[in-house]
């Protein structure tokens, strides 16, 4: 079993050893929270400025509303490829 020695910028004389099993849980889930916020954060904001264009300009809904869902659409397959990502680093 391999070991990692991950040493934290504030502590000067203590180690601590890692196996690579670790690291991958690890590595696993700050890509699945990356992938989860930073999409749901987008799909937030395009939603909201999407209906604030809507309500600014009614009659333009049907126009702004398919640019919305379908950036919407390319938001979330970001989190879908962050999932690929998660699943290739934990069972490679």
């Amino acid at each position: 079993m391999r070991k990692f020695l991950i040493r934290f910028w504030y502590m000067r004389h203590h180690f601590i050893y890692m196996d690579a099993e670790s690291v991958k849980l690890i590595a696993t889930a700050a890509v699945i929270i990356g992938g989860t916020m930073v999409p749901a954060a987008a799909i937030g904001f395009i939603g909201s400025k999407g209906l604030d264009a809507i309500g600014r300009n009614p009659e333009a809904a049907g126009s702004v509303q398919t640019a919305m869902i379908l950036a919407i659409a390319f938001a979330e397959a970001i989190s879908i490829y962050a999932l690929v990502v998660a699943l290739i680093i934990k069972f490679v």
